[in-house]
């Protein structure tokens, strides 16, 4: 990376990441300095030397030469943390699209210095027959509290201050007149809040079978002998990846460094720490959005000071400031949940990969049901393939049953529950054994239309239908409008306007009002939104308080309940209605990981699929849990249409305030494209790539307004990723020159939703 110039930025604080200085770099340095690389430079009016990183180089001066400082030297530490997140972050710029500034962020993961938590102590200061002496006086003097204190330190020499305020009932001010005469001494000791350490540890291991031993040795044997590769692991549901994931992590320990585990939500998060906090004690903790500023603070700081070794979290954990990273794994790495939905628009599974190359780690890749794109990719043996084709404790997969809605429906059954489904609910509580269904909604029911004249209630700010609440409210789920329940249609005035009703509060009342004597638990957004609202729901299911589990798709991903026998899928093709490509892949997904719910020790599952289009192969290959037949029908339609993994994608989205200005410019971006393909077939330096792409649009995206802002998308199409990441390279040059204020843009690599 060459340049004249060094953007540096000298305080690593979140606060001040804005602001960089600019530095000449001078001969003896042209040509060797990479971002994150650690340099001395003079600051200030003194010209003191401190420390600062490179964020960027560059030939384009901030202000004449003649008045630049250059840089000291260079500290040569491949070992510094802030180095290497730096680095990382540089990559993430030139590969999504984002400010440096915005990858920073992203990366450096402390956002703002939280006041360190302390425990106090009282330490007594006299000698003991001193203090006996001052003691027998505040007893003549009737001094209570004085006496209590001081025959509490006598007896103990040290004592918690919080213990003293509380159990004793000491004032403060008895304390602080006590330390003022040198009756005592105050001492503190920093403490750092732990958001695991209230469970109990058991140092157990557990002893593999020979498939997940097969594994982890193969794995084993190339970490030893330092070759780092990325490995996915499929096995099917109930297998025992996480055991596998377990056995080398202790051996990645064991070697001196460090491992960070991915999962895709924070409903997994309770669950798998516990069974990794069991195996490795204290220097385990987590991270996600529940936990509070402090807590967040406090890990990072355990993390930095070498406290910890393995940090368990969704995606923002992989940016856990640890010095030697041995091992990431990524658990479920099918989940769209990897890819961020904010600038820089990464994607979990490659941004672990390239840290795991600063670091000189491996990299393990594990799901039931792999994406389309994993499994390619280990296929052409860009990555290493391993199964476990077995379930670990010799279980056998679920019996499947399909049952066709539209059969249902012309028998006369309008409940929301098939008539199997029914009869194996009954036969399930009769056994006291547990049931899941699993529906892909949320709310109370969906759209609200008239069925006079068809008119849909939407939300005036965004082009969005709004969902009808329990609470008689109808709420936009993109910004947050709310508005009463309405009895009549505002367009024609007819009566006959209500919810299509497929929500999970909707499903939870059914199945009270078919089964009282069942115990039913909701878990969804709603019921989750509250701090440990995960961990109360899954424990008290856990525990057998209920007998049937009602949600959403977070009770579906990864749980083990050994006492469900019975999953039911009440809409398995909603997910199938969707305008992506991925949708079969993600129908697949979801049926075959909810299905993977029951039956997982002793007891046999069987699982019912309730669906519309039995005869798709989405919903067939899920029922026989036959993943590879499904790949190839999935790939051949892929490398069909070019869409990734067999081609790659760029999205554009503009957003304004303005209609007309934000069409005008989404124009402009795309006239820029098509201009570099003119340039393409006519200059020799574009010759050496494969340069063919396709610009789609502009159009209006499919929600074409939210929060009152307009939406335009642009599609570019190529079978090579580095010619899109040079068309992003064209972009950005663009709006430099063209900047527009109101007129937002956002890049996105192989997009995993729908605009």
């Amino acid at each position: 990376m060459n340049g004249k110039y060094a953007n540096i930025i000298v305080d690593i604080s979140h606060e001040k990441l804005d602001k960089t200085f600019q530095y000449l770099i001078p001969d003896r340095l042209q040509g060797s300095l990479q971002p994150g690389a650690l340099v001395f430079v003079p600051f200030g009016k003194g010209n003191r030397m401190i420390k600062g990183y490179i964020l960027e180089t560059t030939d384009c001066a901030e202000f004449p030469e003649e008045r630049m400082k250059s840089i000291h030297s260079v500290i040569t530490d491949d070992t510094l943390v802030e180095s290497k997140l730096i680095r990382l972050a540089w990559w993430m710029k030139q590969n999504y699209g984002a400010t440096m500034i915005t990858a920073l962020k992203t990366v450096l993961p402390i956002k703002k210095q939280m006041k360190p938590k302390e425990k106090k102590y009282l330490f007594l200061a006299l000698e003991v027959q001193e203090a006996n002496s001052q003691l027998a006086y505040y007893h003549a003097k009737h001094q209570t509290a004085r006496e209590r204190l001081l025959a509490e330190l006598i007896k103990e020499n040290v004592l918690m201050y919080d213990l003293v305020t509380t159990k004793l009932n000491i004032s403060p001010a008895t304390i602080r007149a006590f330390e003022e005469q040198g009756i005592l001494k105050i001492g503190t000791e920093q403490i750092y809040r732990n958001p695991v350490a209230h469970t109990e540890q058991e140092h157990k291991g557990c002893v593999l079978n020979p498939m997940q031993q097969q594994v982890a040795d193969a794995i084993r044997q190339d970490m030893r002998a330092q070759i780092h590769k990325t490995y996915l692991l499929y096995g099917v549901t109930g297998s025992g990846k996480t055991e596998v994931y377990m056995d080398l992590i202790e051996e990645t320990v064991r070697s001196g460094r460090q491992a960070i585990v991915l999962i895709p939500e924070i409903a997994l998060t309770y669950q798998t720490v516990m069974r990794f906090y069991k195996r490795f004690g204290d220097r385990v903790s987590t991270l996600h959005s529940k936990l509070s500023d402090g807590e967040k603070y406090d890990q990072f700081e355990r993390a930095k000071k070498g406290m910890l070794d393995v940090m368990i979290g969704p995606r923002s954990a992989l940016f856990t400031p640890f010095a030697n990273i041995g091992l990431i794994v990524i658990d479920e790495e099918h989940e769209g949940a990897y890819k961020s939905d904010t600038m820089p628009k990464y994607h979990a599974r490659e941004t672990a990969i390239e840290l795991a190359a600063l670091h000189g780690a491996s990299v393990i890749l594990g799901s039931a049901t792999p994406s389309v794109e994993s499994y390619y990719k280990a296929q052409n043996g860009e990555y290493q393939l391993y199964e476990l084709s077995k379930r670990a404790v010799n279980a056998s997969l679920p019996q499947v049953y399909t049952v066709d809605l539209r059969e249902e429906l012309h028998r006369g059954n309008r409940s929301i529950f098939s008539e199997r489904l029914q009869e194996l609910i009954e036969d399930r509580l009769n056994k006291h054994e547990q049931t899941m269904l699993f529906l892909n909604r949320r709310g109370y029911a969906g759209f609200v239309s008239c069925r006079a004249c068809g008119h849909v209630m939407k939300c005036p700010h965004c082009d969005v239908s709004l969902s009808a609440h329990e609470n008689q409210k109808l709420v936009c789920h993109y910004c947050g409008y709310e508005q009463p329940q309405v009895k009549t249609c505002p367009k024609c005035g007819s009566k006959y306007i209500g919810g299509m009703k497929a929500g999970t509060q909707q499903v939870e009342q059914a199945i009270r009002k078919a089964f009282p004597q069942a115990g039913v638990l909701r878990m969804d957004l709603d019921t989750t939104r509250h701090k440990d609202g995960h961990e109360r729901i899954l424990s008290a299911f856990a525990n057998q308080e209920a007998d049937i589990l009602v949600g959403t798709q977070m009770i579906v991903k990864g749980h083990d309940f050994p006492n469900v026998t019975l999953v039911g899928i009440l809409a398995a093709d909603l997910s199938l209605n969707v305008n992506d490509y991925r949708a079969a892949e993600r129908t697949f997904q979801l049926l075959t990981q909810a299905a993977g719910r029951a039956g997982r020790e002793q007891k046999p599952g069987e699982v019912v699929i309730q669906t519309y289009h039995p005869e798709h192969y989405s919903i067939i290959t899920a029922a026989n849990q036959d993943y590879k037949s499904f790949y190839q029908e999935e790939i051949g339609y892929r490398t069909l249409m070019n869409y990734p993994p067999a081609g790659h994608m760029l999205a554009v989205l503009t957003e304004g305030a303005d209609e007309e200005q934000t069409e005008q410019y989404s124009e402009r971006l795309a006239a820029a494209l098509r201009d570099l393909t003119k340039k393409m077939n006519h200059s020799p330096e574009y010759a050496i790539i494969n340069t063919a792409f396709s610009v789609i649009g502009p159009a209006e995206a499919s929600i074409k307004k939210i929060s009152d802002v307009y939406r335009r998308m642009i599609y570019v199409k190529s079978a090579d990723y580095n010619t899109l990441t040079m068309c992003k390279d064209r972009l950005e040059q663009y709006i430099e020159t063209d900047e527009i204020k109101e007129i937002r843009v956002q890049l996105d690599f192989d997009p995993m939703n729908s605009y």
